[in-house]
């Protein structure tokens, strides 16, 4: 199925006289919440859909919980997990401190599998 998109008028207001581009901007088709994931894993496997969901929340606990540790979580086919810190500079180490950090994120790097499926997409555009 591909990937519905449209395009979308930008003002560069740094070039002069200011322009405007159009770029693509892909226009989504609602959203797959858990229930609907778990229905999908569900028709194509012989577990239940109450031990699916089970699995999946406790599989979103558990990568909760090994970021928390300060571990990198590798899910082979999924991708990556990491936690990354924002904080303020420090002119020396001895600065810096935990009230330096203002900050954490969740970086998500997604596996080969992924980025394959992704290079294998079509797109169709709408008006």
């Amino acid at each position: 199925m591909p990937v519905s998109f449209k395009m979308v008028p930008k003002k560069n207001n740094l070039a002069s006289p200011p322009v405007i581009k159009y770029y693509p901007c892909a226009v989504h088709n609602g959203e797959d919440d858990l229930d609907r994931l778990a229905d999908i894993v569900v028709s194509q496997s012989t577990i239940s859909r109450a031990d699916c969901y089970g699995v999946i929340i406790a599989l979103t606990k558990a990568i909760g919980e090994s970021l928390s540790a300060g571990r990198i979580v590798k899910i082979d086919n999924l991708g990556t997990f990491q936690i990354t810190l924002q904080g303020l500079p420090a002119d020396s180490p001895d600065d810096l401190g935990k009230s330096s950090i203002k900050g954490a994120k969740i970086i998500y790097k997604p596996s080969r599998n992924l980025k394959q499926t992704v290079k294998q997409l079509t797109y169709k555009r709408i008006r």
